[in-house]
């Protein structure tokens, strides 16, 4: 057994393995928790669109929110406006306070209807604290409009016992809240496919290319440079397309949601894998098996700030910003638009593929700069022994 364990801590491989299972454990507690710190404190980066069409009590309503909620009030011209931004994800709920609700509200034969809109195509996370926003604007609202009608009926009083009498109705709820959802979700393992196709997507573009540096080095010596570049590249497209084709079907197989039909969501996962190998590879090109570290880094970092999980609305200036620069963000968006239903995603498209052309790039350059680099190497040794003898 010792001369096994001597032989295995004799192989480079063993120590690259050491030290990777060491940067997994540093490098998710140092991007998670410094990524996720101050989350809950950000709410007010989060925004409510109001539609007021009440002239009466629906500016008062609207004032006070502005006042008591920690969340980014904005005033919506019309209803249709404020939706499209909701569908758009500019918003991440709609209140509409329809004409009339101050007189629904104060009467003693109905009650005032108060119309909340949500996107559920969105991270779980903004359902959640929008259905208790919604909740407590509805609450607050009540207590106000028992007061107002309290206060009126107290006004045309006389007498005590008549006074008791007409009060004792308004005591009870005054308003309601009426939510409704677009886009809806269809359980939790739906909401959690963005998250897990950006993460089953960069770990396999990860460990392929990883396999596909491996294989460039043993024939390095019969194969030039430029034609491995480009085998790589080929074999990318062909790996994206056939891998995609088998995450969709298996998507769609075992009940995934599909809003967009099965031909765009194979397109989409088509592109973003190969914009993850293509961003993968990069690292590679640039570091060799070093760039494997980088590539644990990114994988980190985007699972943070892509928005799979935690809403980009509150997260630090630092990972909202860097998100914009990392493909997961526009394959996460892309996605959901998909799945759950939203805007187009030309969008996301155009950003993922000036992303991987942007690595491709970048890779050539890598490739050009170290086949120079082995060229003058040979020519420095020949020069050196020259001037030895």
């Amino acid at each position: 057994m010792k001369s096994a364990l001597q032989a295995f801590m004799k192989r480079p491989t063993t120590w690259v393995g050491i030290i990777t299972a060491f940067m997994f454990q540093i490098i998710f507690a140092v991007i998670w928790m410094t990524g996720y710190n101050g989350v809950t404190d950000r709410v007010d980066q989060l925004r409510i669109a109001v539609v007021n069409e009440d002239t009466a009590m629906g500016e008062q309503i609207a004032a006070n929110l502005a006042q008591q909620l920690p969340f980014h009030i904005v005033q919506s011209p019309s209803l249709e406006e404020a939706r499209a931004d909701l569908n758009e994800r500019e918003v991440q709920m709609v209140l509409h306070i329809p004409a009339g609700f101050t007189d629904q509200a104060g009467s003693s034969e109905s009650q005032g209807d108060l119309h909340y809109y949500l996107n559920e195509s969105n991270p779980a996370l903004i359902k959640s604290i929008m259905s208790s926003a919604a909740s407590q604007i509805t609450s607050e609202v009540n207590r106000q409009a028992v007061a107002i009608g309290v206060q009126k009926t107290l006004s045309g009083m006389g007498m005590p016992d008549q006074q008791a009498a007409t009060v004792a109705p308004l005591l009870s709820e005054r308003v309601q809240g009426v939510v409704e959802s677009s886009n809806v979700v269809e359980g939790m393992n739906n909401q959690m496919v963005p998250m897990m196709l950006v993460l089953a997507s960069y770990v396999g573009a990860m460990i392929m290319g990883m396999n596909l540096e491996q294989s460039s080095m043993a024939t390095a010596a019969n194969v030039s440079k430029w034609r491995r570049f480009g085998a790589r590249a080929i074999i990318n497209v062909v790996s994206a397309v056939l891998v995609s084709l088998v995450g969709a079907t298996l998507l769609v197989a075992l009940g995934g949601q599909l809003d967009h039909g099965f031909l765009y969501l194979w397109g989409f996962l088509g592109l973003f894998l190969l914009t993850f190998m293509f961003v993968s590879q990069m690292f590679l090109f640039l570091f060799g098996m070093a760039g494997m570290l980088f590539n644990i880094m990114l994988l980190s970092a985007q699972l943070v700030s892509s928005g799979a999980i935690v809403p980009r609305e509150l997260l630090s200036d630092f990972y909202t910003g860097l998100g914009e620069f990392l493909p997961a963000t526009y394959a996460v968006d892309g996605t959901m638009n998909i799945l759950f239903g939203g805007p187009g995603v030309s969008s996301d498209a155009g950003m993922l593929a000036a992303i991987a052309l942007a690595a491709i790039a970048v890779s050539a350059v890598a490739v050009l700069v170290k086949g120079r680099q082995a060229v003058r190497q040979p020519e420095v040794a020949i020069a050196s022994q020259r001037k030895e003898k």
